[in-house]
């Protein structure tokens, strides 16, 4: 069972930062994108940031795209999402996830295997 465990979340104040990370662990793991989704209360679980392993190919949602940066280090099968510019409005409950998709997809069914959520509330 492929397993990924999250950290960095936490509270911090509107125009800071903060790194998540999510390292992945499983014999046979094997995922052509791993990605970042949030959800905060009253919304549905939505995209926000992948990368496709084999080539570092980086996908952004509209909402995040100059403040946030996904990366990886295949050695050690974690991802990171590095967000800067913190806005109220990132606050929300985040999650990694794995695909074995080979095309770049945003959609939360497609993707197999998932982090247990890490909170992240950024104050005014």
């Amino acid at each position: 069972q492929v397993q990924l465990v999250e950290s960095g979340g936490g509270l911090v104040q509107a125009g800071g930062s903060l790194r998540l990370s999510c390292a992945a662990s499983g014999r046979t793991f094997i995922s052509y994108l791993m990605g970042w989704f949030r959800q905060a209360p009253g919304k549905e679980r939505e995209f926000v940031a992948a990368i496709r392993w084999s080539t570092g190919s980086t996908y952004y949602a509209d909402s995040v795209k100059g403040r946030f940066t996904i990366s990886r280090d295949n050695a050690k099968n974690t991802v990171y999402l590095q967000m800067n510019s913190l806005k109220p409005e990132d606050t929300a409950v985040y999650y990694c996830a794995a695909s074995k998709e080979p095309r770049f997809i945003p959609t939360p069914s497609r993707y197999d295997a998932w982090g247990q959520g890490t909170q992240v509330t950024v104050s005014s």
